[in-house]
């Protein structure tokens, strides 16, 4: 449009070259060249315009919103069509009680109430695209500022409206799946009566009171010390088996061994030690015997 401008404003001079001054008048074909060179650049340019990757195009005439979406690449486009450009690659939108990582600056996490009337905090992350074909619906009924429009107070809503549902130890431990499935699935409807797609739901963390964290951690702290007390039980036992049994293979050596000593059983072992006694290097003397009915004998290696 600036081309078309400079153009008519060239010919406008150049056809009035002659009541401007005589001296002007001498660059009247070279105005006239200009402008007419200008406009059909102009001209040329208008009806070209360039779609990046990843993104359409939505024409606007005369205010009204085309229903043809251009797609990537050049496209030829009537010269007084408006072309408003939409990204269709998937974004994301972060909710965050972390300063600087949500698109809103400070503490923007979603603060719910929960079935037992505590206060949860929740930081999310939503990751969506625009569809392309429901882009000049965007356009028409939102507006390119649809993220704040739509993806921020839907996914705040609906968070609310689910976790009242919950209990605040639940939606941190066992039904936080289920939670994230439930929210995705009302908030993923919604968005597509608007012309997105819900790509994924992350639930980054949920934040619980002070007092249920305190309550939590003296449970697991108590459930620990009762696995540890259980285990020292369990040793306790097993210690207490193996001095039982110990004691009872004791106790059936010693019967055995009174079952079956006799006098002359320990006369032979007696027998057995002093020989070995006898032939070893070290001994010089040896005394066997000295009972009433083992003889004495004296041994000696000199």
């Amino acid at each position: 449009m600036t081309l078309l401008f400079f153009g008519f404003v060239l010919l406008i001079l150049g056809f009035n070259a002659g009541k401007i001054s005589y001296n002007f008048e001498r660059f009247r074909g070279t105005l006239l060249f200009a402008g007419l060179t200008l406009i059909v650049l102009g001209l040329a340019l208008s009806t070209v315009v360039q779609i990046d990757a990843g993104q359409v195009g939505v024409q606007t005439l005369f205010g009204k919103v085309q229903p043809q979406v251009l797609p990537s690449g050049l496209n030829l486009i009537n010269p007084l069509t408006e072309v408003t450009r939409f990204d269709t690659r998937t974004q994301n939108y972060t909710m965050s009680a972390q300063h600087g990582e949500g698109q809103q600056s400070g503490d923007d996490a979603i603060r719910v109430l929960s079935a037992d009337g505590l206060e949860v905090v929740i930081d999310l992350t939503v990751l969506y695209h625009a569809v392309p074909d429901r882009t000049p619906q965007i356009l028409a009924t939102i507006g390119e500022d649809y993220q704040d429009k739509i993806v921020r107070p839907i996914t705040r809503t609906r968070i609310r409206d689910n976790a009242v549902y919950y209990d605040a130890v639940a939606l941190y431990s066992t039904r936080r799946d289920e939670f994230q499935t439930r929210i995705y699935n009302t908030i993923e409807k919604d968005f597509r009566k608007n012309g997105l797609q819900l790509n994924q739901l992350l639930i980054r963390n949920i934040q619980l009171p002070a007092s249920v964290k305190r309550s939590i951690e003296s449970k697991i702290s108590a459930e620990q010390d009762a696995q540890k007390m259980q285990f020292v039980l369990q040793k306790e036992r097993q210690e207490a088996d193996r001095k039982r049994i110990e004691a009872q293979g004791i106790a059936d050596y010693q019967k055995i061994l009174n079952a079956e000593l006799s006098d002359k059983l320990l006369q032979y072992e007696m027998i057995k030690a002093n020989k070995e006694i006898a032939t070893s290097p070290n001994s010089k003397v040896i005394i066997m015997g000295g009972g009433r009915s083992t003889p004495q004998v004296l041994l000696s290696d000199k």
